[in-house]
């Protein structure tokens, strides 16, 4: 286990960050707990201390949100996240994270942007519809979530790009985002064993942050099942640009 107190300086609001994320506040927080801990160990470290804690996170927010779900979306798009993780453990060496990073931020920005133009349009009549279900567009945002959360741990933005125009009751949409993405972090556990990432050290000091992750994840989603739609959405649209704006700074080659 890590003892450095200047580790946990920094690890320590991460894991908050993260947690109040996991919650259900957003991925743009979620995006500065890699980073921000990054600064007392190697990325591929933080990482790899991160994933058993983001595990027990998603245990806790499950539990939260257990009487929340969308069935239909989370079947629909299930089966592309865990083909694009699959795709990112075969291909990583050859696709570079900063490279993933650039690609989701750029397309993120342009679906936030066109969201913030169609709002300013409803304010003068023209009301927005929810747009249904579409499985071979769900097929494509869940294949490059679960690509993108393999190879640059930035798989909330394609995620939102598909769901957030659902419209779905916001304690749907989190319920929902929580059963997904711990779909997807379990899943990551294999790869990230035949890595070799996971060793006695990082376990333990993944399990010496486990009270305040929980402790975050459970006052993430008390804030957010108080938050009406009117409220939640532009809240998500701005978390989405944040993460996109995020990740374009860490792709960009200086």
């Amino acid at each position: 286990m890590l003892t450095d107190f200047h580790f946990y300086l920094v690890a320590i609001p991460a894991v908050v960050l993260v947690g109040l994320s996991k919650g259900g506040l957003g991925g743009a927080l979620a995006l500065m707990g890699v980073p921000l801990m990054a600064l007392a160990v190697s990325p591929v470290q933080a990482a790899a201390i991160f994933l058993p804690i983001l595990i027990v996170m998603d245990i806790v927010a499950l539990f939260a949100w257990r009487h929340y779900n969308h069935r239909e979306t989370l079947l629909i798009m299930l089966p592309g996240a865990i083909a694009g993780i699959a795709l990112g453990w075969a291909t990583s060496s050859l696709i570079s994270a900063d490279a993933m990073r650039l690609v989701v931020a750029s397309v993120t920005i342009l679906f936030v942007l066109r969201y913030f133009h169609e709002s300013f349009k409803s304010r003068k009549g023209q009301e927005i519809p929810a747009k249904p279900q579409r499985p071979a567009a769900a097929t494509l945002w869940s294949s490059l979530s679960g690509y993108a959360s393999f190879v640059a741990h930035a798989g909330g933005p394609p995620f939102q790009i598909y769901v957030l125009p659902l419209k779905l009751d916001p304690k749907t949409y989190t319920g929902m985002s929580v059963r997904f993405f711990a779909i997807m972090n379990a899943i990551k556990l294999i790869p990230y064993f035949a890595l070799g990432a996971l060793d006695a050290t990082n376990l333990k000091t993944s399990a010496s942050l486990l009270p305040v992750a929980m402790l975050a994840t459970l006052a993430g989603a008390r804030v957010v099942k108080y938050l009406k739609p009117a409220v939640f959405y532009p809240l998500m649209y701005a978390m989405a640009l944040i993460a996109a704006l995020k990740l374009l700074w860490d792709g960009l080659p200086f």
